[in-house]
Parts: structure tokens; sequence; C-alpha cells
């Protein structure tokens, strides 16, 4: 049976990535969160999706132009695009909140422009990753160590680079390499050649999008050793499918149906 993560600490129900969000995830008794990460202009982690303010709050321009105090001082839309309460917050704010609730925590790291490129080269693909922020990896793995949390915890990215220099920072820390269709298209490969890359990458698991995951890319993850994740599942008859596939980790915006579903496993 797969493990049910909140995506975002819940984005169907609350604001995502937000401090009030990740509450009301644990209180709801979800046991798996998943946030993204970018950097500050003083170079802290700030939880928020997009690499620009414009779409989840009421500020403008690159997060990477704005200090950790200033993210402080704009606030959140909520699911009507009304501006909530809510701040930007740091990793450090939210684990000093899921820390002690003992939840795993699938930690995303951004980069400031296209993650990766895969290019079809004759019968190879050449993997081309994109710009990193800097030593952005070194204050996630700083952070949670800090935060006691870094044996529950992975580190996920589409840049096979973050991951490698997250490996050369914390050798036992566990990662996944996210893929996604427009990585497959691109190289005009099946889905079954993102296992070939998280291979590559040294990853423990694989995420993919949902519609994407088939029996094949299981049986041959398996093989490999490497645990297959899906994201972003927001529909029942599509997490049946996918638990009849055996994926390990199926990662929703609903943190209900999160629950729900979980507290069904064996």
């Amino acid at each position: 049976m797969p493990r049910f993560v909140v995506h975002r600490g819940g984005a169907a129900l609350w604001p995502e990535n937000s401090l009030l969000a990740f509450r009301n995830a644990i209180a709801l008794g979800a046991r798996l969160l998943e946030f993204d990460v970018h950097r500050t202009a003083d170079g802290e982690a700030a939880v928020i999706h997009d690499p620009t303010l414009d779409r989840t709050t009421n500020g403008s321009g690159p997060v990477a132009a704005r200090t950790a105090a200033e993210l402080r001082g704009v606030r959140l839309k909520g699911l009507d695009g009304a501006l909530t309460d809510e701040w930007v917050p740091t990793i450090d704010e939210v684990l000093a909140l899921a820390g002690p609730a003992g939840v795993t925590l699938l930690v995303e790291i951004k980069t400031p422009g296209p993650a990766v490129r895969y290019e079809r080269r004759g019968d190879r693909v050449r993997v081309v990753p994109g710009p990193r922020y800097e030593e952005l990896e070194k204050k996630i793995v700083g952070a949670l160590r800090t935060a006691g949390v870094a044996d529950r915890a992975y580190v996920m990215a589409f840049n096979p680079a973050v991951l490698a220099e997250i490996r050369a920072l914390a050798p036992r820390q566990p990662t996944a390499l996210l893929v996604d269709r427009q990585h497959l298209e691109g190289a005009g490969v099946p889905a079954a050649e993102a296992v070939v890359w998280a291979t590559a990458a040294r990853a423990n698991f694989l995420g993919l999008h949902y519609t994407l995951c088939d029996e094949r890319v299981v049986r041959l993850a398996r093989r490999a050793g490497i645990a297959v994740g899906v994201f972003t599942v927001n529909d029942e008859a599509a997490m049946g499918r996918l638990v009849d596939l055996d994926v390990d980790v199926i990662i929703t915006d609903r943190a209900d149906l999160a629950v729900r579903k979980g507290a069904t496993a064996p």
C-alpha cells in the first residue's frame, strides 16, 4: 500500500506552503508533508513553489531578490484569491512546526530557471542540468540536521546536479529525482527511461507525474532498487489505479484524502 503525502501542506484546502496549511494538515492527521524551497537574497531558504511572488502572494518579482525579512511582509493569497494573514515562511519556521510533530518530510529544492534538459543524441540521451542557487543545498542539509529531522526527510529535485551536491554534503541523505512529461517528450523517450535517469542520479526514488506511471515503470524501478512516487493526484479513481500498480508514494493536494487513504493502509 502506498504512503500518501500532502503536497504543499494541502494546496486544495489552504494557502499552499503556508504555516497554516502545515499546521492544519498535521492536526488532521497527515504523516507526510511535501514543500518547496527557493533561495532568498540573504541566503535563507524560503518555502514557496514559484520562483516569483506574483501567483501566490500580494508581492511581485523574484523570490531571490527579497530577503527573508522582506518576505515576512508579503501576504499569501487564499484559495479564493483574497489575502490572508500568512507570509512566506522560511524552512526553519516550517521545521520548527513539523519537527516536533514527527512527520516525514519531502523537501523539493527549486532552481532559478529551468531545472534540467534531456537531449536525444542518436541512441543516447544527454543530461543538461540548469543553474542552481548558490549554496542552497548546504542550507537545506544544515537546516534538516539542526532541526533533528534529517533521518525522516527526503530531498527532491528535478535537477540531478542538485542531488549530486546533496550527496556530496550528506551521503546518507535519501534523495528523489523528479521527472515530468516535458522531459521525456523533449528527449523523445518512453516513461521507463526515467528509471535510467534516476539510477544515474543515484537517487533513492523516482518521482513521476502520475499520468506517466505504468506497470513497466514500476517493474523496472523495483529491479533497480528504486522506489516510485507519483505527483500530483487529486482524483480518487486515479489513486485507485496507482494503488493497483503498487507505487510507493502518492502525492496529493488533498490533505483530507491523504489522511483517509493513509488510515486504511495495512
